[in-house]
């Protein structure tokens, strides 16, 4: 049995053959359409919660696990015997995620010992962190040698994703209704990232989805060295997801490449056909 368990929430957007075979714990968030709640990855899978978005007039509305849901999985590990626990979480700045589990770790003090990290990212941005994080585990390394991993790969990921309408956004109040109005009539695409207190952020305004694309790929090529790892991250978008790949491979030395999808969580925020691309620089993960 591995020395350390790692713990994150659904938000991480992990295909569910890696958390499978990695035996990571996964707390699921909530998703609301009305009086009818989900549970993030569990009762609605992504292809679901698109199509309900799409037909639903109802916007979704999205809530954290509550402690007494981190304290169930933490000490269902204890009773498994396993002594220490690394838990990794959606960016505070997006969710209440991250303090849920806090006030989890010090409702278990004495029980087993547990480390919880505000990945500062969302999705598979911080999914991909996590893979990390519990290799190293599987591997035997320690719970410090896990957290300073997590720590550097946070500082270093490169991530920028489009959206395909900015109705979603408007909608969740992160840009005005005016700008929605424009964006949409001119086309515009922004391409958004995350700052270093995990907020979204914008980085450029493009216009054409094309172009904007095109333009995430330069700025990545200006950031990064070969060899990478790297992810697309996808809204249910597979034709966009097919050219970002193809892309990805021309452009660097890709030593792994995962394709997973933007979850119901953070595609009540990001909406149907939503893209990212998540790299960092592999000698980054191993420290060099």
């Amino acid at each position: 049995m591995a020395q350390v368990r790692i713990v994150t929430d659904s938000t991480a957007d992990i295909p569910a053959e890696m958390i499978e075979k990695l035996g990571i714990g996964v707390v699921p968030l909530k998703v609301h359409f009305g009086e009818e709640t989900y549970l993030d990855g569990v009762t609605i899978s992504p292809d679901a919660f698109y199509q309900k978005l799409m037909e639903d007039e109802r916007l979704p509305t999205t809530s954290q696990p509550s402690p007494m849901d981190f304290v169930e999985i933490y000490r269902q590990a204890a009773a498994e015997g396993v002594t220490q626990i690394l838990s990794i979480h959606l960016s505070s700045a997006m969710s209440g995620t991250y303090q849920s589990a806090m006030l989890a770790k010090s409702m278990v003090e004495g029980e087993i010992e547990v480390e919880v990290i505000d990945s500062k990212k969302p999705s598979y941005v911080y999914g991909m962190i996590v893979i990390a994080a519990a290799r190293a585990a599987q591997a035997g390394q320690s719970l410090a040698q896990c957290t300073q991993l997590v720590y550097r790969m946070r500082d270093h990921v490169k991530v920028y994703f489009l959206v395909d309408t900015l109705e979603y956004l408007q909608k969740n109040g992160r840009i005005a209704k005016a700008s929605a109005l424009v964006g949409t009539l001119l086309n515009i695409k922004p391409i958004l990232s995350v700052n270093e207190d995990g907020e979204v952020c914008p980085v450029e305004k493009v216009r054409g989805k094309n172009r904007a694309v095109g333009r995430i790929f330069e700025l990545l090529q200006t950031e990064l060295t070969s060899p990478i790892q790297a992810a697309v991250i996808h809204a249910c978008d597979d034709e966009q997801a097919n050219k970002v790949e193809g892309k990805l491979k021309e452009a660097f030395e890709v030593h792994e490449l995962v394709r997973t999808y933007v979850g119901p969580v953070i595609g009540a925020h990001a909406g149907p056909k939503a893209i990212a691309i998540a790299a960092i620089e592999e000698k980054v993960i191993w420290g060099e």
